[in-house]
């Protein structure tokens, strides 16, 4: 007889595979998904730009970031930021000024599209670390237009500016942090902001709507050229302290600490900013000394003098 043979019960369980999506790579100066992650090489373009009532800008909504800082007569200018996009007209393009490197700086070797300025401004710019194309070295992306007089009639082309190649620029690090999708607004609900960029009064309203911030000018909604409003996803002011520069030309102390007002989502914030060095972006926090993250998208940076803000 054959011996009992016992076949032993055998189960087989299949291996389960939890697959994680890496996260997709976002645009260092709006925090939003890049659709073509190898352009987030090229470096930034920062276009100094005229803000005049009567001589509107162009290219306000195609530029990651704004910077508004106050110049000479006591009128504010623009520093438009470009690099997730580009467009071929932004201007009117104006002069520099000594507290731009500093401000800059941060941006790792940006480019400096601007008209140019004195001797000492000209003298600065080159030996920062900012890339100088002025009009006398724009390279071919800068041209004037016919539909207004001179100084209001000079441009840059930002899709020629991303086209050269350029030596010893870089790429933008991230200036702020933003919020993810889930994670709650900061600060109070806010209906915006108004403030006085010494002459000019500059109002910021919440657009439920819309989800943007909308913006006012000296009593009037401020339009680009094309007609369409001007509207930004965050308004980040930061009092500055200004110190006489040359020619009596106002200088941001953009080193240090001050106060901070940051509006983002229908919510302010009340706190501080704090920057070691020209190298180092603004670093925002709360009033507990927490850091306050941005809504992704565009931003506007307001500098107004110490004592000229209005929050509402």
């Amino acid at each position: 007889n054959l011996p009992d043979t016992t076949v032993a019960d055998t189960t087989t369980t299949e291996a389960t595979t939890t697959t994680t999506e890496a996260p997709k790579p976002t645009w260092p100066l709006t925090g939003l998904v890049a659709d073509d992650p190898s352009l987030i090489t090229r470096p930034a373009v920062i276009v100094k730009v005229g803000n005049y009532d009567r001589h509107p800008q162009r290219g306000t909504l195609a530029a990651d970031i704004v910077f508004e800082e106050i110049i000479n007569d006591r009128i504010p200018r623009f520093a438009m930021i470009f690099h997730s996009t580009a467009t071929d007209r932004v201007g009117p393009g104006r002069s520099g000024r000594l507290q731009d490197v500093n401000l800059f700086t941060s941006f790792n070797h940006p480019v400096l599209a601007w008209s140019g300025g004195n001797p000492t401004v000209v003298k600065e710019i080159r030996s920062s670390e900012l890339y100088d194309l002025s009009q006398n070295k724009c390279q071919g992306t800068c041209y004037r237009t016919t539909d207004d007089k001179s100084p209001y009639n000079l441009f840059f082309n930002v899709e020629k500016i991303f086209a050269l190649t350029l030596e010893g620029v870089g790429a933008p690090p991230p200036q702020f942090t933003y919020r993810r999708a889930d994670d709650p607004l900061p600060g109070v609900p806010s209906a915006g902001v108004d403030l006085n960029m010494d002459s000019y009064e500059i109002e910021w309203a919440w657009d439920d709507a819309t989800g943007l911030y909308q913006r006012r000018q000296n009593g009037s909604s401020d339009t680009d050229w094309n007609g369409d409003l001007v509207t930004t996803n965050n308004v980040v002011v930061l009092v500055m302290e200004y110190e006489e520069g040359i020619s009596g030309s106002p200088d941001a102390q953009s080193i240090g600490t001050s106060e901070a007002f940051i509006f983002t989502g229908g919510h302010a914030v009340h706190g501080t900013w704090t920057r070691p060095d020209n190298r180092s972006p603004f670093t925002l926090l709360d009033a507990d000394g927490k850091p306050v993250s941005l809504t992704p998208g565009r931003t506007f940076v307001e500098l107004p003098r110490k004592d000229n803000t209005f929050p509402k």
